[in-house]
């Protein structure tokens, strides 16, 4: 009995995709071999933020709290009620445009710098999904390797296996036959 009937061979479709994931990793090694050292890995090593960068994530941070929320809500009802109470005198009287200004112009500023923020965290997500997949290739190829090792061990044994009951199966046969005296 050889070990080849006793492995269970690959479907095409698996054998083919285990191919794939071989090549790939094969021309990703040796991309990161013309990489310098701080470019092979970019989650550990990321690189550094500019000032805009870091006063964009401080804005999005600040202003994508709930303090912020509470505290503009707070400072828009005082200025309502200060120019509603002050009657003729209001510095912004209804319908409130220095207040409509106001807000336009903070929008106006932070919205880019959200979405510098967000822009930059996306490309933070994609560096994070990148090394994700090349370890999940990694792995299925090293779980492919176990898989096989198992396989031929599991194949081996069979044979030592097959081998002893033929073997007991001969002493068995020799034993069972009638001695001549």
């Amino acid at each position: 009995m050889s070990s080849a009937t006793i492995i269970t061979p690959h479907t095409p479709e698996e054998s083919r995709q285990l191919e794939l994931l071989r090549q790939h990793r094969k021309t990703h090694r040796q991309k990161l071999a013309l990489l310098p050292p701080q470019a092979i890995d970019p989650i550990a090593s990321p690189p550094q933020a500019t000032r805009g960068q870091r006063l964009a994530d401080k804005v999005a941070a600040t202003i994508g709290s709930w303090r912020f929320i509470m505290v503009q809500s707070t400072a828009i009802v005082f200025w309502i009620t200060g120019n509603v109470l002050t009657g003729s005198n209001a510095w912004d009287p209804y319908p409130f445009i220095l207040l409509n200004l106001l807000l336009s112009f903070q929008a106006a500023y932070t919205a880019p710098a959200i979405m510098m923020s967000q822009n930059r965290q996306s490309e933070m997500d994609r560096r994070h999904a990148q090394s994700d997949y090349e370890i999940n290739v990694k792995a299925e190829l090293e779980i492919e390797l176990l898989h096989q090792k198992i396989d031929l061990m599991r194949a081996q044994e069979l044979l030592v296996l097959t081998q002893a009951v033929r073997d007991l199966s001969a002493q068995v046969k020799a034993l069972s036959q009638p001695r001549k005296v």
